[in-house]
């Protein structure tokens, strides 16, 4: 079968900006500089792009950065769907490869939310005088901190999941930072140093919550054909799935479950794979809950159990499904939005690059993106 996902569209090159704090770039030279990398990392050049996608809040973003880098491409994409936009983004640049509407698709992401400060915390940057809201702002709603507190604090009332399980996978991701080098957080932490940090939004702790930084990132995908001579080994893009539930938290019809039931069932589907398959996990950990509802959603484990899978490190570098190996929002980056960054371990996984931290023989990687307040879920499997 001739199909978009039968290893016919790959990922051929991926880069970060500069991370960390106060970089001293704009969002647009933050695009530009992951953009060259990643161009480079391929063995390509942006004469040979003619798609170009990116993601911001505001404006115009794909036009802002094919005009900032001199391209003028003849297909693009801005699909906002918070953190889950980047593995969106690979399922249509996938299927616009393979319809023949662009052969070399640049999808970038900047951000200087560390430097500016930017994030409006007392309404989650939301116009209050939006429907939704009515339910929610009235009360005192810090989004997104406050939707993902309910979630763990629903989950422990139907499931018994408790605050340690949640600092399980800080720690364990905390570990794997601690063999990145670009990584923010790279000191040791136990579980008693999480449920010490300071108390953030009850039941979520300082440690329990993303880092906040600036930097970019940037993936170029093209045809397996267009791939045969390029600079790195492809990887193939052999499955996705979406699924949006809700927007508003107070919307979400079941809080301890998510859309990543059906957008896993799917991309699993069209890969032709089950969880049992998969070498290496990135699931967007903006709040540990996160996590344990992902690797429930997804079929890691039976819902309700994700508590007590996440325990004893079995995440982490000794654990049989390493997740989030880049040390995730939670220890790594999380310049606003980390599902680009996601895309870009799991590529390095897959490459065999990633030093210290490597999972040996990694043939398959799922990532798993999560946008808004638990709102949108995409999937990507993606195969050496």
């Amino acid at each position: 079968m001739n199909g978009p996902f039968k290893r016919n569209v790959v990922i051929a090159g991926v880069a970060e900006s500069d991370l960390g704090h106060d970089i001293g770039l704009t969002i647009l030279q933050h695009q530009a500089l992951a953009a060259r990398r990643a161009l480079d990392d391929a063995g390509l050049s942006k004469h040979d792009v003619n798609a170009v996608m990116a993601v911001d809040f505001l404006g115009l973003p794909s036009l802002q950065i094919a005009e900032y880098l001199g391209i003028q491409p003849q297909f693009t994409d801005t699909t906002v769907t918070g953190g889950a936009a980047f593995e969106n983004l690979v399922e249509h640049a996938t299927l616009a490869i393979h319809a023949g509407l662009c052969d070399v698709v640049l999808i970038t992401y900047g951000s200087t939310l560390h430097s500016d400060r930017r994030r409006v915390i007392e309404r989650g940057g939301i116009d209050p005088r939006m429907p939704p809201t009515q339910f929610e702002t009235p009360y005192g709603d810090l989004s997104p901190i406050s939707a993902y507190a309910l979630a763990a604090m629903r989950h422990m009332h139907e499931f018994g999941t408790t605050s340690e399980q949640l600092a399980h996978v800080a720690v364990s991701t905390r570990q794997w930072a601690m063999m990145n080098p670009q990584a923010l957080m790279r000191l040791p932490i136990t579980i008693d140093d999480v449920l010490a940090s300071p108390m953030v939004c009850s039941p979520l702790h300082r440690l329990d919550c993303c880092v906040m930084t600036d930097g970019g990132g940037a993936i170029v995908l093209t045809s397996a054909e267009r791939a045969g001579d390029l600079r790195r080994a492809p990887v193939y893009v052999i499955g996705s799935g979406f699924y949006s539930t809700h927007h508003t938290i107070s919307q979400m019809q079941n809080l301890t479950t998510t859309g990543a039931v059906v957008s896993g069932r799917r991309a699993f589907q069209i890969a032709g794979v089950t969880p049992d398959d998969i070498d290496v996990v990135q699931i967007y950990d903006s709040f540990t809950i996160s996590v344990i509802l992902a690797v429930e959603d997804l079929g890691f484990c039976q819902k309700g159990e994700g508590g007590a899978f996440v325990e004893n490190g079995r995440l982490g570098p000794d654990g049989d499904l390493p997740t989030n190996t880049s040390g995730g929002g939670l220890s790594y980056t999380h310049p606003g939005a980390l599902g680009l960054f996601l895309i870009i371990e799991a590529v390095r996984q897959l490459r065999g690059e990633c030093g210290a931290r490597q999972v040996p023989g990694a043939q398959l990687a799922l990532v798993h993106g999560i946008g808004g307040w638990l709102s949108s879920h995409a999937t990507l499997i993606l195969a050496r």
